[in-house]
């Protein structure tokens, strides 16, 4: 499966996730990305089916896309909540197989929702975690997240997050991806900037 994790902070939203896409008890992909872009303010983390999630990530975008075209503004993350669960609701006698955190940054604040295989849409207010790894991965956010936490504060817990559930979930691994969205947009921490945060901490990744 997978870790994917989500942070509500006061200046934006912060999302990680781990790079492993397992087949069974086989590593099929060392570097899966697993956050994509959905729009400017927009990001989603996928966890469930490869094949599921890659469906649902291009309609999302074309429907994003075509709204912003009929619309002249972007999507609101609450419409494109909505939008999602509309969509897996619709498919939920075949259902995709997957979990979904979707977050960003819009005229009313900095949003998150989580989202099941058929469509259940829930507001996150603090933090959200999906996929194998979450039992570790929560415990982390929980202990650590405090109100008006800013982004810079959540980045370290989201990357700990990750990291606990890679040590203990043999379906999570091989490295750690984190994204921000905030007023300016949809940023990709690099690499070596969640080294670095590791290091400090005297937890690197094996």
């Amino acid at each position: 499966m997978t870790t994917t994790a989500g942070i509500v902070c006061k200046d934006g939203i912060v999302l990680a996730s781990d790079h492993q896409a397992s087949s069974g008890y086989y590593v099929a992909h060392k570097h899966a990305k697993k956050i994509h872009k959905i729009t400017d303010n927009i990001g989603m983390t996928i966890a469930g089916t490869v094949a599921d999630a890659q469906s649902i990530i291009d309609i999302m975008i074309a429907e994003c896309n075509l709204y912003k075209l009929d619309h002249e503004q972007e999507i609101s993350v609450e419409a494109a909540a909505n939008l999602l669960s509309n969509i897996l609701y619709g498919q939920r006698i075949y259902p995709y197989m997957l979990q979904t955190i979707i977050g960003g940054e819009d005229k009313s604040g900095n949003n998150m929702y989580t989202l099941d295989p058929l469509g259940s849409l829930i507001k996150e207010e603090t933090v959200a975690t999906t996929g194998s790894g979450t039992p570790m991965a929560i415990s982390i956010l929980e202990d650590n997240y405090k109100e008006e936490m800013t982004i810079n504060e959540a980045i370290p817990i989201a990357i700990h997050a990750v990291r606990a559930s890679i040590e203990r979930d043999v379906a999570s691994g091989y490295g750690i991806d984190v994204i921000i969205i905030n007023k300016d947009g949809y940023k990709k921490i690099s690499e070596s900037e969640v080294t670095e945060v590791l290091k400090q901490s005297g937890k690197e990744l094996a």
